[in-house]
């Protein structure tokens, strides 16, 4: 199973989750039928804008599509959580911790 840095997770205009990954692509992630999509100009995962589910289920539901891909995505020191509420920063670190 192959590992990238998340560089960046954030939450877009769009009220999207999205996740930028350090060198890994993944055009055919839709191919998972979760609910998934990557933005091949800007090089991003993302979740559609939550309806039933949260921010966090979003979150875990990328990384889980990702890992079907043999790929695992980790948060390091220099990861940026951009527009990111502060209780969902601290759910998504206790995840990666527990991870």
């Amino acid at each position: 199973m192959e590992k990238d840095e998340i560089l960046q997770i954030g939450i877009d205009e769009n009220k999207r989750l999205f996740i930028i990954p350090k060198t890994k692509s993944f055009p055919y992630i839709y191919r998972e039928t979760m609910e998934v999509h990557w933005n091949s100009e800007g090089k991003f995962l993302y979740s559609p804008k939550p309806r039933e589910w949260s921010y966090i289920e979003w979150y875990t539901q990328i990384l889980k599509a990702v890992k079907e891909q043999s790929c695992i995505l980790t948060i390091t020191e220099n990861t940026q959580l951009v527009n990111i509420p502060e209780e969902l920063k601290n759910e998504i670190i206790n995840y990666q911790a527990s991870a």
